[in-house]
């Protein structure tokens, strides 16, 4: 069961994604800002984490840089999610260290297409 890190501060995109997630046969670990987004990366050593980028304390952009800038955690892939949508939003996720990138709201088939990618997994959904 692949354990998945997600990273974001809004409770009810937060309740609704994990629940999803859950259902779908992932772990999920929960933080609500990027400094602790960051803790649970260490000590959790998830397979993957979905990163909100507008994060309170530590945004989701200083995280990334910060867990793909650590030997422990620089393996981890990461899925930027954002709201905003705008042109160069993508290439900004990526060159801050994210895996991948998918906008909100969170289409979940694309989401878990783009998370079983990163994860080598095969499913059928």
């Amino acid at each position: 069961m692949p354990k998945i890190l997600l990273v974001e501060d809004n409770e009810m995109n937060r309740d609704m994604l994990s629940r999803r997630l859950e259902r779908r046969g992932y772990q999920v670990i929960l933080a609500v800002d990027g400094a602790e987004g960051i803790a649970l990366a260490r000590s959790e050593s998830p397979d993957l984490i979905l990163m909100d980028m507008d994060l309170p304390v530590i945004d989701g952009w200083e995280a990334t840089r910060q867990l793909k800038a650590a030997s422990e955690t620089r393996g981890i892939p990461i899925i930027a999610l954002t709201a905003h949508a705008m042109a160069g939003e993508r290439d900004k996720a990526l060159a801050a260290g994210c895996d991948d990138y998918d906008s909100k709201p969170v289409e979940l088939p694309r989401l878990l297409s783009k998370m079983e990618a990163l994860l080598g997994l095969n499913r059928t959904s």
